[in-house]
């Protein structure tokens, strides 16, 4: 259907086409609600709500709710879901904590647009038991394990990027819980041992995990790490990841820049308050785009060669996530910002 054209707009000031990005999201949406990395290939939950985040910004709401009534239906009873499908099949049946959860992001980030407190409720179940079945692998040092494996034993290894995603998956359910009045003092008390656990045991995370530059910016873009700890952190590995004028490598030994790890970049910034220099990085992808303004998933460097070719919709969900933090394009742009969650009364 056409979007909701009193929240989506084309702005070509911030070089973003936002209808272009949220009408290929929505094009590529299955009737189901299912939201594939592109057509024909599979969908996995995480960024199916990545997706589902895009289409909200860009004023598709009926979209965004059959993508939440979808990741509904796929719910397992322990609160997880299976790490991949293919038109709802379940390809990969892996059950890992960070994506299961990650639906009270999308949730939460549709809220802070509509205000819709009837979408809260319907959720609430399906946010209630993703949270619980991420908190059920929580070790006593506060660390979350990443998965259950097809086989139902508990994998016991935790990835700082997934915790850190969990993370922010709990804050979110806790400002949920709030709205509606539910009380989850448990949720709390994992959310203060996986934060401690973060910013003070590394020593618990797999560290073969560490070329990826997502375990660099996560704990701060998650909220973990702010002011003086994650300015330091992002000075500290800055070349270790950074192309100038080009974007952020995926790998730091790989030479590929991604669209959507350099909008996460933005976005961590961003969050912490440095927009100067957040709008400085995502202005070097600005023309990383296909003539109907969907942004590329990354290239090589120094060579600028697409890979892959594919119009990616989380990639350019998040391309547009980050230009909602930047520009304020809707309520939902904040909802990363350090500054707003210290607003917030997490006392329950």
């Amino acid at each position: 259907m056409e979007p909701d054209t009193s929240r989506s707009r084309t702005v070509q000031d911030f070089s973003v086409d936002i209808d272009a990005i949220a009408t290929l999201i929505a094009e590529t949406q299955l009737e189901s609600g299912e939201i594939p990395w592109c057509d024909g290939q599979k969908t996995d939950p995480w960024d199916h709500v990545e997706a589902a985040m895009g289409l909200s910004i860009g004023g598709y709401l009926e979209e965004a709710q059959r993508a939440f009534e979808w990741f509904a239906r796929i719910q397992r009873e322990d609160g997880s879901c299976y790490s991949s499908y293919l038109q709802g099949v379940a390809e990969d049946k892996t059950r890992e904590t960070n994506s299961s959860s990650y639906i009270a992001v999308g949730v939460y980030h549709y809220y802070l647009i509509t205000r819709d407190i009837g979408v809260l409720k319907e959720m609430w179940q399906t946010i209630s038991a993703a949270i619980d079945f991420a908190v059920s692998l929580q070790t006593p040092e506060g660390e979350i394990y990443w998965a259950i494996s097809p086989e139902g034993k508990v994998d016991p290894m935790a990835l700082l990027t997934g915790c850190s995603s969990v993370f922010m998956s709990i804050k979110c359910a806790i400002a949920v819980a709030n709205i509606l009045g539910h009380k989850k003092p448990l949720w709390r008390e994992a959310l203060e041992k996986l934060g401690r656990a973060i910013k003070h045991k590394p020593f618990l995370f797999n560290m073969t995990k560490s070329r990826y530059s997502m375990d660099w910016f996560y704990p701060i873009l998650a909220g973990v790490l702010s002011g003086d700890d994650a300015k330091r952190r992002i000075d500290k590995y800055w070349k270790k990841f950074v192309v100038e004028d080009r974007g952020v490598k995926c790998v730091f030994d790989e030479p590929w820049v991604t669209i959507a790890e350099t909008s996460e970049l933005a976005l961590a910034l961003s969050s912490m308050g440095n927009r100067d220099l957040a709008a400085i990085v995502f202005n070097w992808i600005s023309d990383r785009k296909y003539e109907d303004g969907s942004f590329w998933c990354g290239f090589t460097c120094p060579d600028i060669i697409i890979w892959p070719e594919d119009k990616i919709t989380w990639t350019n969900a998040v391309a547009l996530m980050a230009a909602d933090a930047l520009y304020e394009l809707s309520p939902a742009g904040q909802i990363f910002s350090h500054r707003f969650w210290e607003s917030l009364d997490f006392s329950s």
